[in-house]
């Protein structure tokens, strides 16, 4: 996905309608049942555009392993992927690629790096849409694991893959508009063109990086390999300052009494 696709895909999706989930109840709207339409409908609008290139992350793991039907190993299913980073944010553990048939395919999970993935050629684009209701103030949402993402730096390093995969972000800024939610604004951001060094790691809340997409800056100008090593330079310094927080308020008050 280049910089233009997904500068049409924003402009596709303003002003766009889906219909309010759970209609029949006027309460709060969770941001996931908020958020699973518009997430539908920015798939549907990719898809329709670039109809074999556009994929759920487990329709992508499907499709690949049903082309391969002779490769029925762990190992060999593993192997048929381009990149070794890709491999390892959108496999499935071991024991479910074992048990992967073409009568028992993957569904969807919740925990899925990718809401939509991109794939051509053995280039990647995860595609993760957020949304943020305008009428409320809302703490920045949960973003992706900050042990997972030093993990995938630690895996570009390791196998000079630095190419493979792009990681963006897309945020749907909706308001409640009769029975239906109206996107009337949206942002698309490209995870490495932000500053790994300010990025925030909730530790109290599953290692999470947070942030609200639109309000991500954009200001990276160094390489993907120097991405990867900014991040984890950020990741160990907050860890161990983390630690050592951990360790001045839960071990040290109480270490005269073991001593």
């Amino acid at each position: 996905m280049t910089k233009d696709n997904y500068l049409e895909l924003i402009s596709l999706l303003k002003d766009k309608k889906v219909e309010r989930p759970n209609k029949k109840d006027a309460g709060t709207l969770s941001g996931h049942a908020a958020g699973e339409p518009f997430e539908k409908l920015a798939y549907k609008l990719l898809k329709d555009n670039y109809p074999t290139n556009i994929y759920k992350q487990y329709e992508f793991l499907n499709d690949l392993y049903r082309k391969n039907p002779c490769t029925i190993t762990v190992e060999d299913r593993y192997a048929l992927f381009d990149s070794p980073v890709a491999l390892f944010l959108l496999s499935r553990g071991d024991k479910a690629t074992k048990e992967w048939d073409i009568d028992n395919p993957f569904a969807e999970k919740q925990n899925d790096t990718a809401d939509i993935l991109w794939h051509k050629e053995g280039n990647f684009s995860i595609i993760d849409i957020k949304t943020r209701n305008i009428s409320k103030n809302a703490q920045a949402p949960n973003i992706i694991s900050s042990y997972k993402l030093a993990k995938m730096c630690a895996c570009m390093i390791d196998n000079n893959d630095f190419d493979s995969i792009g990681i963006n972000y897309i945020e749907i800024d909706w308001k409640e508009d009769g029975e239906n939610l109206k996107c009337v604004n949206a942002h698309w951001k490209d995870l490495f063109k932000s500053d790994p060094s300010n990025l925030y790691i909730n530790w109290a809340a599953a290692m999470q990086i947070q942030f609200h997409v639109c309000e991500l800056s954009q200001d990276f100008n160094g390489t993907i390999e120097e991405w990867a090593r900014t991040y984890i330079k950020t990741f160990v310094k907050s860890a161990e300052y983390r630690c050592q927080n951990m360790y001045n308020k839960y071990v040290l008050p109480f270490k005269k009494y073991i001593d």
